[in-house]
């Protein structure tokens, strides 16, 4: 920007403030027309058929239903046509494998938000494990409203299929952002950020006390406070069991059930790469004593160790982004060392570790590829490993089946261009000299056209030198031609996140599919600095002051998809959310040089104001904090005030929720407000529910969706139908 070019938002002085007041009437009638027009331009004669098709995907009574176990059932929550809400609802692991399971209802969350005129979201059950010959009836089941991250918990009954209402002495956790979780079947841990109104209270005062109370919530709007609820008492007569200070991130804690091995475990988050553990005893909580950039998992007779930076303890240093174990008696006596059993290199990562009964099974990614290393504990203590599901390829994720008794995982492989596969696999011959087995369960079906379509993995150098992986997924003639051809460019969409350690992994992609790949469009998804790929390095490379990193990495990529024929700048659009949508936004304003159009979802682009919006004092140690010196970098990856007067940018579509209260609307907002004061090619469209994700249903997804497609089909091939 030259020295002529005068920024056309002043950071003390903000025009468009007013539309951070997220449900006034003067806000509301500015999103409700903004809607109209954006509608009316992308809801065109090819818009309804592909919100068909997309929502006929998400539909789909033939998806592979996710479970988990607990005791003699296997639980799902399930969506389609004809339960747009959701059940839930439970079958028995010999049923699972059949191709019609016999599914138990246990609640229909459809017939629940019509009887209570609420839009309910699930988001999540926890299952109390019961003691030796007692049912499994104890679920505490949390619901949001509209898909906000404020939600609310009820308990369940599992046999008698019904919520246990307050009054009958069920736990009810009112709306806010917190949790309930199980310690044994009367008492739960109880993080919540307001008191519930005494039953006295007039309805006036219980309305008027859905809002957070300052005292018990951070800066970051979550609970200070963990207390120990016990049945039949009032919430307030909860005992406090940990708590952090009001600038700080929040505090939380759990009851580990593994027979014979129980504990209780609680965590003040300080930032959002900074904790401290701590084991809840009798005496209260004892620290775990390791830096506070080191993440502590706790697994029968196990400490886990996965260090952000390296540490030593014991005379053993355990490298930044590695993995050490420790028998958890001997390490608080310090009588014992910590166990590496992973370091990384420049080019291997850990991604994830799953515990089972006897095993600790790691997530390994090579240059954006997975494989999985299993290890265990011999009779002397010694510990062994051996590689793991090497006739599986693609992105893989595990879980346990159940980590108190069982060496048996659910793994799911998927790749770009290959429906979801999950497999029941099972180490438990390892220790013995056996081999792992591994059974395919469930086979999702295609859903759109792969026929001559091609994945590659390819590397583009940013200003630095620094090699960024991508990926790249459309027509094999135009991605790997035959020798001698020069293919068409064709019409690109770059992808990218590039924050909080978040890995881009190739995944099965049917709407992207079906709205764009089938059109002979190609889609790149480009691994940037700020992610997870490399491990924890390569998300510090673009932390605060040198954020700028994961921008240059983004805007490498784009220019490698042009000069290597792929595509052509006005056939070029880049797509991101949350932290993506700053990185696009980021694109729009100093890169629009690169792309022909860009799509801004959910985003953060006020970063003056960020960290006094719904969440965002929760990513100061990612960004920085604009109230201090930090605002001179900040400035500088800050779309809102980078905009200036006569600015020529690419078309763009920028989108958001209402009732998103992770990042504020008013980002969305006050950014179109910014482009249409400067004559931008710009339409926005909020969703009036959905949350952070966008969507509370399929239908708004397909919605979302199909105007995100028709926006892009419209820019990069002039595909707007009149």
């Amino acid at each position: 920007m030259s020295s002529s070019q005068t920024r056309l938002i002043d950071p003390d002085h903000d025009p468009h403030r007013w539309l951070e007041e997220v449900e006034s009437a003067e806000a509301l009638d500015w999103v409700h027309r903004r809607n109209a027009v954006a509608e009316a331009e992308l809801a065109d004669a090819e818009f309804e058929p592909l919100r068909e098709d997309l929502r006929e995907i998400l539909d789909a009574s033939d998806r592979i239903p996710g479970v988990v176990r607990r005791g003699e059932h296997l639980y799902n929550f399930w969506t389609d046509a004809e339960h747009p809400q959701g059940i839930w609802r439970r079958t028995t692991p010999a049923s699972y494998r059949t191709e019609e399971p016999d599914w138990e209802l246990l609640l229909d969350l459809d017939a629940l938000s019509a009887d209570e005129g609420v839009t309910w979201v699930w988001h999540g059950a926890d299952v109390l494990r019961p003691a030796a010959d007692e049912p499994w009836r104890h679920a505490l089941v949390s619901l949001s409203p509209g898909g906000s991250d404020a939600d609310v918990t009820r308990e369940f009954d599992l046999l008698e299929r019904r919520f246990l209402p307050e009054a009958d002495g069920g736990f009810v956790r009112g709306q806010g952002k917190g949790s309930l979780s199980w310690i044994d079947g009367d008492t739960v841990y109880a993080t919540v950020d307001r008191m519930p109104a005494a039953p006295e209270a007039t309805a006036e005062a219980a309305d008027a006390d859905v809002a957070p109370d300052p005292a018990m919530v951070t800066s970051s709007g979550y609970p200070r406070t963990v207390r120990r609820w016990r049945r039949g008492t009032p919430l307030s007569a909860a005992e406090e069991v940990i708590s952090v200070e009001s600038d700080h991130l929040t505090a939380g804690a759990g009851h580990l059930d593994t027979p014979g091995f129980e504990r209780d475990v609680a965590v003040r988050a300080l930032g959002f790469h900074d904790h401290e553990t701590h084991l809840l005893t009798a005496d209260g909580p004892r620290r775990i004593e390791v830096p506070t950039d080191v993440r502590v998992g706790v697994h029968r007779d196990l400490l886990l160790f996965m260090p952000r930076t390296s540490f030593t303890a014991g005379g053993v240093t355990v490298s930044g982004g590695g993995l050490a174990v420790a028998d958890v008696d001997g390490f608080l006596a310090g009588e014992t060392a910590p166990t590496v059993l992973f370091a990384p290199d420049a080019s291997t990562s850990l991604q994830a570790v799953t515990t089972t009964r006897t095993m600790l099974v790691l997530t390994l990614m090579e240059d954006v590829v997975h494989r999985v290393e299993a290890f265990w504990r011999g009779e002397a203590g010694a510990w062994t490993s051996t590689p793991v599901f090497a006739e599986v390829s693609g992105s893989l994720s595990l879980g346990a089946v159940d980590e108190a008794d069982s060496d048996e995982v659910w793994l799911t492989a998927a790749d770009h261009l290959r429906p979801t596969t999950l497999h029941l696999g099972d180490l438990s011959a390892l220790p013995d000299g056996g081999s792992e087995t591994l059974e395919v369960l469930k086979q999702a079906p295609e859903r759109f056209d792969a026929t001559g379509l091609t994945s590659v993995r390819r590397f583009a150098t940013s200003d630095d030198g620094t090699r960024v992986p991508y990926f790249l997924i459309g027509p094999a003639e135009v991605l790997d031609p035959a020798d001698g051809t020069t293919p068409e460019p064709a019409p690109t969409l770059l992808s990218g996140y590039g924050g909080f350690q978040v890995s881009r992994t190739p995944s099965y992609l049917p709407l992207t599919g079906k709205g764009w790949l089938e059109r002979g469009g190609v889609f790149a998804v480009a691994c940037i600095r700020g992610g997870g790929e490399y491990g924890p390095d390569w998300h510090r490379a673009a932390l605060r002051e040198n954020r700028h990193r994961a921008y240059e990495d983004f805007a490498a990529v784009a220019r490698e998809l042009v000069d290597a024929g792929v595509t052509t700048v006005p056939q070029l659009a880049c797509r991101g959310g949350s932290n993506g949508g700053l990185l696009t936004g980021m694109m729009l304003t100093t890169r629009p040089d690169l792309f022909g159009a860009v799509v801004i979802q959910v985003p953060l682009l006020d970063m003056k104001r960020y960290s006094h919006l719904l969440a965002g004092a929760s990513w100061r140690a990612e960004y920085g904090d604009p109230d201090t010196e930090d605002w001179e970098f900040i400035r500088t990856f800050s779309p809102y005030h980078l905009l200036h007067e006569g600015a020529e940018l690419p078309p763009v579509l920028l989108t958001t929720s209402t009732r998103d209260d992770r990042v504020h609307p008013g980002h969305a907002r006050k950014m179109t407000a910014a482009l249409e004061s400067i004559g931008a090619d710009v339409r926005y469209w909020e969703n009036t529910e959905g949350g952070h994700g966008g969507a509370a249903s399929p239908a708004q997804q397909a919605t979302l969706e199909a105007l995100i497609q028709r926006f892009l089909d419209q820019q990069l091939r002039g595909g707007a139908a009149h």
